[in-house]
């Protein structure tokens, strides 16, 4: 199967277009941005433009390595979306639905101790020093049209 074209790649749980070029397929997955994909391909020795689905599978085991293991494979430490972890320590890269789950448990972390930025979050408002006057007005209260509904209500 590994010599014919394939439509869909599966990798880290997420389908890609196999007619795409390399490069532009592997931004489809969670947590992997156009300057990490470029450097996988790099160090797998890949063209950028080739097609996803005349890949062999050697060749996307080569990729799967490199994206669960960056830092053995030579990828600098920067270019890692997850730095000095606080609960594992030490520098990861974390990809797929797992980003989600991390993300999540950082911001219920936060809300736990009660910082600033968790406060904010109960909130719903929002969090680095913009202007919450004017914008950002979605959901919250309804104002109003409540105040009325409790008038007819007591009548």
């Amino acid at each position: 199967m590994s010599s014919e074209f394939r439509h869909i790649i599966r990798l880290f749980g997420t389908d890609l277009d196999g007619t795409k070029p390399l490069k532009y397929g592997l931004i489809k997955v969670r947590g992997i941005n156009q300057r990490f994909a470029s450097v996988v391909i790099n160090k797998a020795n890949l063209s950028p433009t080739v097609r996803l689905g005349t890949l062999t599978d050697k060749e996307i085991k080569k990729i799967e390595e490199i994206i669960l293991h960056p830092q053995e494979n030579g990828v600098p430490s920067w270019l890692l979306n997850r730095q000095k972890d606080i609960i594992k320590g030490g520098d990861h890269h974390i990809i797929g639905s797992d980003l989600i789950l991390v993300n999540k448990s950082d911001i219920d972390r936060l809300k736990r101790t009660r910082s600033y930025k968790g406060i904010r979050h109960q909130l719903g408002l929002k969090l680095r020093g913009q202007r919450t006057r004017t914008t950002g007005r979605r959901g919250g209260v309804v104002g109003v049209h409540r105040k009325r509904l409790m008038k007819q209500m007591k009548k």
